[in-house]
Parts: C-alpha cells; sequence; structure tokens
C-alpha cells in the first residue's frame, strides 16, 4: 500500500509541475499581446484548466494506462516512470525549454518497462501514434491557424484597423480559455491514466476482483477501455494541474510568446483558436499529443500569413531537437531508476 500512496502523491506532483510547465502555453499568446497581464492569465488558464473536466472523456488516460502491455506493469516499473518525468520536467522547466509533459510521462514509463523486460513490452500501437503526433500536432495547428487567420484577414479587410484590435482582445479571451480547456482535456488525463493502472495493477497484485476492490479503487471498464475513473482521481489531478498553472512558468512563456515570432491579438486569437481545435479533436480520438508542440506549430503558421522570416526558424530547430530528445532521454531516465530499483532487490 506504501508503494501505491507513493506513487499517487508523484502523480499529483507531476500534474502540478505539468500545470506550471506547461501554463505557457496556455497563457505565452495571451501575455505577449497585453491582454492579460501575468498573474490574471494564469488565473484565467487554471480556472478554464479545471472546467475540462465536465466535458472530457477518458480516452486519452486509457491510451496512456496501456503503453505499456498491462501484464508487464508493476508498481515500481511506474514509480520510475514518474520518478523520471519530474525529473525531465524539472530540468526542462529550468533551461526554459518548452518539452512535452505528455511525452515525457510516455518515455518514463515505457524506459522503465523495458529495463525490466525488453522492448516487447511497449504497445507499439499506442506509442506509435504519439511519436506521428510529436510533428503531426504542430503541422496541423500551423495549417489551422494559417486558414483561420487568411479567412479573418479576407473577412476583416475593410474593418477599421483600430476598433478591430480592440475587438480581438476580447476575442482572445475566449480562443485563450478554449486552449486552456483543451489544455486541462488533455494532459491531466494523462496522469489520470498513470493512477488507474497503478490502482488495477495494486488490485490484481493482492487478488482483488469484483466486489472486493473497494469503491475508491474501481476503475470501470468496457470492453478493456477505461470508462470510469474515481472522483477523487479527475478532482485531484484538474486541482493540481490548476494549481501548478496558478505558479506560472515564465521561462517558458519567453520563448512561446515572442521568441517564436512577433504576435498581436489578432495573432493571439488565430493561434490559440487553431491550437484549442487541434486539441478537442485529439482528445475526442484518444490521442495524447502534447499542447506544447500544438501552439507552437499555431504560432508558426500565423507568422507565416506574413512572411516565412517572420519566424525565427532557429529557435524553432532548437524546440524540434527537445521534442525528440524527449522519449527517449525519459526513457533513459526511467530505465537507469528502474535498475536502481532491481540492484536494491525492489522490483
Amino acid at each position: 500500500m506504501e508503494i501505491l500512496i507513493l506513487i499517487i502523491v508523484l502523480a499529483f506532483i507531476f500534474d502540478f509541475i505539468n500545470g506550471f510547465h506547461d501554463s505557457a502555453n496556455s497563457i505565452a499568446t495571451i501575455v505577449s499581446t497585453r491582454v492579460l497581464t501575468p498573474f490574471q492569465a494564469v488565473l484565467w488558464a487554471a480556472f478554464f484548466n479545471f472546467v475540462a473536466y465536465w466535458i472530457s472523456e477518458f480516452k486519452v488516460a486509457d491510451s496512456i494506462a496501456k503503453t505499456v502491455k498491462p501484464e508487464y506493469v508493476t508498481l515500481y516499473i511506474i514509480l520510475a516512470g514518474l520518478i523520471a518525468s519530474i525529473i525531465w520536467n524539472l530540468l526542462t522547466w529550468w533551461w526554459g525549454i518548452p518539452s512535452s509533459s505528455s511525452h515525457t510521462l510516455i518515455g518514463g514509463f515505457a524506459g522503465a518497462a523495458i529495463a525490466a523486460n525488453g522492448f516487447n513490452v511497449v504497445s507499439l500501437d499506442k506509442v506509435g501514434k504519439t511519436i506521428i503526433f510529436i510533428f503531426a500536432a504542430p503541422l496541423i495547428g500551423a495549417f489551422i491557424s494559417y486558414v483561420i487567420s487568411v479567412l479573418m484577414l479576407w473577412a476583416f479587410r475593410k474593418f477599421n484597423p483600430f476598433k478591430l484590435e480592440e475587438w480581438f482582445r476580447r476575442f482572445q479571451l475566449v480562443s485563450s480559455a478554449a486552449f486552456s480547456i483543451g489544455h486541462g482535456g488533455n494532459d491531466a488525463q494523462k496522469v489520470m491514466g498513470i493512477i488507474a493502472v497503478s490502482l488495477i495493477v495494486f488490485a490484481k497484485q493482492n487478488g482483488l476482483q469484483g466486489e472486493q476492490i473497494p469503491h475508491w479503487m474501481h476503475i470501470g471498464q468496457v470492453n478493456g477501455q477505461i470508462q470510469h475513473i474515481p472522483y477523487w482521481v479527475v478532482m485531484g489531478c484538474y486541482t493540481a494541474m490548476a494549481l501548478g498553472t496558478m505558479m506560472g512558468g515564465w521561462r517558458i512563456v519567453k520563448t512561446m510568446g515572442s521568441r517564436i515570432t512577433k504576435l498581436t491579438p489578432f495573432d493571439g486569437v488565430a493561434a490559440e483558436g487553431a491550437g484549442a481545435i487541434t486539441l478537442l479533436i485529439t482528445e475526442k480520438l484518444g490521442i495524447p499529443v502534447s499542447t506544447t508542440h500544438t501552439i507552437t506549430g499555431s504560432i508558426i503558421g500565423v507568422g507565416l500569413t506574413k512572411r516565412i522570416s517572420a519566424v525565427k526558424w532557429g529557435v524553432t530547430l532548437n524546440l524540434l531537437w527537445a521534442w525528440i530528445l524527449t522519449i527517449p532521454v525519459s526513457g533513459a531516465i526511467g530505465g537507469l531508476i528502474y535498475l536502481v530499483f532491481r540492484l536494491a532487490g525492489l522490483k
């Protein structure tokens, strides 16, 4: 029981870190365009992170829970993966690199399982989709934001530009809220999936079945897919993420909000709107995508409507390397931590 409690505590800590690590994604554009102050922006984002609770399903949680084939999962594998994820998230936050908390979690979990039992333990269909969307999510975000920008430029071409800017400052509150809902719906579910698989493994290891499983531990599944997660897990994940978002992540805000391309309220509406659409679609499909990658692609799409040189490609390439390295590096950390556990006689 002690290991299960430790995993749950670390999972909530990871969600808290995810909140302040990825809050930059939710607020970077609205802060850089000066629509809201940083403090107002994090409160705004935190509130709408929590709103996601009432509209989200558990498809992303199910995908994360099945990153590793169920028969190979142990509590120590989950614990090693979580510790690795927290380490990599804190390092990238300190360096100001907008890496993906989602991919960090997947990498750490899979890396620990591989160290324990070899590469055959990974569910390739689940991880394969995630790897594809490392590149697909920013491309989709860029395409949608480019289309939105072009349509809005055409639709508002005859309007007074000064009045338009004031309108778009108000519109950006809506687009930022929509993106924060997408962030909460996609990212909080990943930790729900980790806690869910921990509860399933604990029940299995202790021979609990059916009515023997306490209500607070019960994970509802239909045809092997998670349909119900205890409310304390759901509320705990959303609360931790909302509190983390309120802490802010100002190092990453600077990168996202100004270093990729210069943003106006018009640009912010297009980028956040495109990011929200991408996140909501992938959440419905059960694909764990990165909010970091999505909003970065959306910001690039907006920059391309001005001119190719408006995008600072050097910064973008540095971000791309961080994205590519996140899963293997966090996987290596997870594997090393599990090997330490094994040497200590913990399996």
